[in-house]
This record gives structure tokens, sequence and C-alpha cells, in this order.
């Protein structure tokens, strides 16, 4: 696809009421999504200690519950900083789920950086053990996506 014809593309979405444009020119496939920029409010809570009470007794410290163990296996981390999806498309089948057997080269999800979709691959086989991040969520360099074993 000409690179001119993808700019405009992009314009055309990003001056649009539109979340999504997807396109099929023959072989070739393109799909520009908007980032939602709409941030959650932060919430402040501030607790004040009554001024004429007694200091409490020292409470022994409980310990934090500890994170579920991950299964042992091969790590799958995130090649790139962007928008993490384990479908093709909305709505249809995930790439993978726990429990799918893969071979090397097989895709396990995409990730959308720079309104360029990048189809992220296993480079060990095995069956999955793990699905490490949410749909949707951003996701950072070096990030585990996966283990598979």
């Amino acid at each position: 696809m000409d690179l001119r014809k993808l700019k405009t593309l992009i314009e055309l979405v990003e001056n649009s009421g539109i979340a999504e444009l997807e396109l099929t020119e023959g072989e070739e496939h393109v799909r520009i999504s908007r980032a939602s920029s709409v941030a959650a409010p932060m919430q402040h809570i501030y607790a004040a200690a009554p001024q004429h009470a007694p200091a409490p007794a020292a409470a022994p410290v409980a310990a934090a519950p500890a994170e579920p163990a991950q299964p042992e296996g091969h790590v799958v981390k995130s090649p790139m900083v962007g928008t993490f999806y384990r479908a093709p498309s909305p709505g249809a089948k995930s790439f993978v789920d726990v429990g799918s057997s893969v071979n090397a080269g097989d895709t396990l999800c995409i990730i959308e950086a720079m309104k360029l979709l990048n189809e992220i691959e296993t480079d060990k086989g095995g069956v999955i053990k793990a699905v490490l991040v949410e749909n949707g969520q951003p996701v950072e360099f070096g990030q585990p996506l996966f283990i598979v074993g």
C-alpha cells in the first residue's frame, strides 16, 4: 500500500468520529484504530487520626498475600511497547488460549504500535500454560506475555 494513501487514511481516522478503520486491498490488509485518551480520574483518600486518642499498641504485621505462582516454562516477552490484542479483530477467536498447542513460528497475539499491527510469534513450541496480559491492555518492552511449556 502506498505510504501517501496510508497517511491519508490515518488522517481520516484522526479527523473523524470513527474509532477504527479496516481496509483490505488484494493481499494487503490495514487496520487503523484510535487510542482512547480518556484517563480514569485519580482519587485521593486521606484518613486523619483522632487528636486525643491514645496510640494503639503495635499490632503484629501480617504477611502480604503472595502472588500466585506462575507456571514453569519458556516466557514469551513483548518485543515492543504497544497495545496487546489476543485476536486478529474484535469479536474474532483468540489466536491461542491456555492449553493450546503451538509450534515455533505460530502467531500468539498482535501488538499495536504506532497504528501498525505487529504479529508476535512464539520462538518455541509447546503448550500455552498462561496468558499474562488482558486483551486491550498496554504492554511494555520486555514484559512477559505468555508462558509456553
